[in-house]
């Protein structure tokens, strides 16, 4: 079997060896949480029927689907750019399929899948979510990229329901697409700051100040809303900046907190010279590093630097952490650590998407998935995210999320706040 067309996960548990962070300063936002607004509604169309279910199996002739197996497609970033902080992600989907398939499939049917390498380019992009949607005949696409822009209006056009992360910038405008969570409230980083007696807040960062301006904005105009004093911006580019440089700006701008709107690695060089310049530095908020894999070669630096997580921490434990690590174990057993940001996003899209196909009836089609996607409420992917409506989501911000923190060994993250709210809760 190729690489690229792993056809599911058997319910016994085997499977074939497999083969988060920003990407770009412009995907930023997209990649820490999820950009943007979605959709508001989408068109239903459903298969009827009456008499057994295996009558409706045997007459069901929507794409993708037999009377014994649905077949699901999986686009993801495994290469290129991306390919570092997405290709986890392939073993959270077959953790959530096997999980699936060993309780016994969806109305009856096992759900299978086939994977894609879109190599972080649009024009790759296209061509493979052509083929899964067209010759492959999949009901649905799983997505995890952010080179998904220039498929959106066609998988709109046949309504193909997509559920993944939110990386294209015209994702809110497609009713066929879903994700749990599209952009948190920077509010709730300036409470944890306050919750940590931050007062003088310094923005971090990555690259060429101009290309991340807004961001910077934005976030300066949230943390002053609920008090704290912004003292300033300084923009690292490790081409051109030297850490004590970085570190002596932020020192002079009296700062005694850091929001770092960074890579981790570059937020890794620049803050031990930061804690030698600023020694009563209180709080260091970063967006992008919880990545138990980052630890082994950036712990030690990171060292306790707080990262906002979105879903429950892996270090909070608990019935659905547990459920998703067992899943892992045996479903996935390829993957090198279960705790990796994106096989838990890739387990709660996959879980997201069986949530509309169960829900579509015993003939699902991909306008019935929609639908049912479109009216689900309370979606809380078993326990590992905060409750959402998918009816307004997309126009909602996440305001109720989670705080880790890198231990003073840097050898593990440890959790600080289970829950942090934008109104101080």
């Amino acid at each position: 079997m190729s690489r690229s067309s792993r056809q599911g996960v058997p319910p016994d548990g085997s499977s074939l060896p497999p083969r988060g962070a920003w990407v770009r300063d412009r995907r930023a936002r997209r990649i820490s949480l999820g950009l943007a607004t979605v959709l508001v509604l989408a068109g239903a169309v459903g298969c009827s029927g009456s008499g057994s279910g295996g009558v409706e199996a045997n007459a069901c002739t929507s794409p993708g689907v037999t009377s014994t197996q649905v077949r699901l497609g999986l686009v993801l970033s495994d290469s290129g750019p991306s390919g570092d902080v997405f290709s986890p992600a392939r073993s959270g989907v077959e953790a959530r399929l096997g999980l699936a398939n060993a309780e016994g499939g969806v109305h009856g049917r096992q759900v299978v899948y086939e994977w894609r390498d879109d190599e972080d380019l649009q024009s790759r992009n296209a061509l493979v979510t052509r083929e899964l949607v067209g010759s492959r005949q999949v009901i649905g696409l799983v997505t995890v990229t952010t080179a998904l822009e220039e498929s959106t209006d066609a998988l709109t056009e046949q309504e193909v329901p997509v559920v993944g992360l939110p990386g294209s910038p015209d994702w809110a405008q497609h009713p066929n697409m879903f994700s749990y969570a599209y952009d948190a409230s920077p509010v709730t980083i300036g409470r944890y700051i306050q919750a940590s007696s931050g007062r003088k807040v310094a923005i971090v960062l990555s690259g060429i100040a101009g290309n991340t301006t807004g961001a910077a904005d934005r976030y300066s105009q949230a943390l002053q809303s609920v008090g704290l004093k912004v003292v300033g911006a300084v923009s690292y580019a490790r081409l051109a900046d030297s850490p004590a440089q970085i570190a002596h700006r932020i020192a002079a701008l009296g700062a005694d907190s850091i929001v770092g709107l960074t890579t981790a690695e570059d937020l890794a060089e620049i803050l031990p010279a930061i804690r030698t310049t600023m020694p009563r530095l209180v709080v260091t908020v970063a967006l992008s590093g919880y990545d138990h894999a980052r630890l082994a070669r950036l712990g030690p630096a990171l060292a306790g630097v707080s990262f906002p997580v979105y879903f429950r921490p892996f270090e909070a434990g608990g019935p659905a952490i547990d459920r998703y690590r067992e899943a892992m174990s045996r479903f996935a057993p390829q993957a090198v650590r279960a705790e990796q940001e994106y096989s838990m996003n890739a387990y709660i899209y996959t879980d997201l998407f069986l949530q509309g196909l169960e829900r579509a009836g015993a003939c699902p089609t991909r306008a019935g998935v929609v639908s049912a996607l479109r009216d689900l409420t309370g979606y809380d992917a078993g326990g590992l995210v905060s409750p959402v409506d998918l009816r307004n989501n997309s126009d909602v911000l996440l305001e109720c999320y989670a705080f880790v923190q890198v231990n003073p060994t840097g050898d593990a993250f440890q959790p600080v706040r289970e829950r942090m709210c934008a109104n101080g809760g």
